[in-house]
């Protein structure tokens, strides 16, 4: 807009975030709060020009091509939106563990969807981008469910997200969870590589299983490495190394084996998770404890671990307690000095 608020023609030049972005998705990224319907319009008019041409919606820009905008008027932000001009209140920012130019990784607490959908308003994504209104490009490299805690890594820059989706697919990346599960894992370093095909229940729910037998459904390989951190008389401490990223595998891949983890509401048992809740449990007990990849931008290798979460730490150290107390009861009473 001019001096008197007036819009007016604007050229903007294509950097590093948006190379290789449809024109039409690059349109509704800068102006916000412009209907939709309105940019396939100006579009269609040849009022947006790439580098002094008219440009079909579908067409991939390069680096430095130089957009012509029209004047547009920005429309009132939606109610409950934040304002571009202002960040939100730094909600997720204490969750930061690592931030550099290129990438940015959350320790995601529980409870927190990664994006918005299916009755939540505000996820990850949207609430640092809200936090954040200037960064120019800010995206989900992966995803984790709602209610696992733990690492989450988002990408600054598209050539940053295009490189760790394409290491990701080759299994560059390598990603540990911790899991508190049910029953004494008495199978040491354990492999399970069982394919997940999709099923709906309920109210066209998704949902993962291993196939039966004679199942017809399309099914995806999946590869779970499992190794016992901690045993006690009826839960373990497991680290749970993915070499296949598929949905809820380590999740079902638990359940498959009868050993579900704590709080699964979906492929957990009720019966057994009922009176933990006394004790605390009253979410998914699956953390996303380390990542290791290459940084896009400097090429090292990036290392990085979150701590176990505080209900984590709480339940494991109320086990140890109990486990102590039982040794101490166990242990035979040396008996009465003799008098001499």
């Amino acid at each position: 807009m001019d001096a008197s608020g007036k819009p007016v023609v604007r050229m903007e030049i294509v950097d590093e975030s948006s190379v290789n972005q449809r024109l039409d998705n690059f349109l509704l990224k800068i102006l916000k709060g412009v209907p939709k319907s309105h940019v396939y319009r100006l579009l269609r008019r040849g009022e947006v020009r790439v580098n002094g041409q008219r440009a079909q919606p579908e067409r991939r820009l390069a680096l430095d091509d130089a957009v012509r905008v029209p004047p547009v008027r920005l429309g009132a932000p939606l109610p409950g939106s934040t304002p571009r001009a202002g960040a939100a209140p730094p909600v997720l920012a204490q969750h930061v563990i690592h931030e550099d130019d290129w990438l940015l990784v959350l320790d995601k607490p529980s409870g927190w969807a990664v994006h918005a959908g299916s009755g939540v308003s505000r996820g990850v994504i949207e609430q640092l981008r809200a936090e954040r209104p200037t960064a120019r490009f800010l995206e989900l490299v992966h995803r984790i469910d709602r209610d696992t805690s733990g690492l989450l890594l988002l990408a600054k820059k598209r050539s940053v997200l295009t490189a760790l989706h394409d290491d990701l697919r080759e299994g560059r990346v390598t990603k540990h969870y911790r899991a508190l599960a049910h029953g004494t894992w008495r199978k040491g370093r354990r492999v399970i590589e069982a394919p997940l095909e999709e099923t709906l229940e309920g109210v066209a729910e998704k949902r993962m299983r291993v196939p039966t037998a004679g199942s017809t459904a399309r099914s995806v390989s999946a590869k779970t490495e499992f190794v016992p951190l901690a045993t006690w008389k009826a839960f373990t401490l497991l680290d749970a190394h993915l070499f296949t990223g598929r949905t809820h595998q380590i999740r079902v891949h638990l359940s498959h084996v009868s050993h579900p983890i704590l709080g699964d509401d979906k492929y957990g048992d009720a019966e057994r998770d009922r009176p933990l809740k006394k004790l605390g449990i009253r979410r998914l007990m699956l953390h996303a404890f380390s990542l290791r990849f290459r940084h896009p931008g400097t090429g090292e290798t990036m290392s990085i671990e979150a701590p176990l979460p505080p209900d984590f730490i709480h339940f494991i150290s109320q086990l140890d307690a109990r486990a102590a107390e039982e040794k101490l009861l166990r242990t035979p009473k040396a008996p009465d000095a003799q008098p001499v």
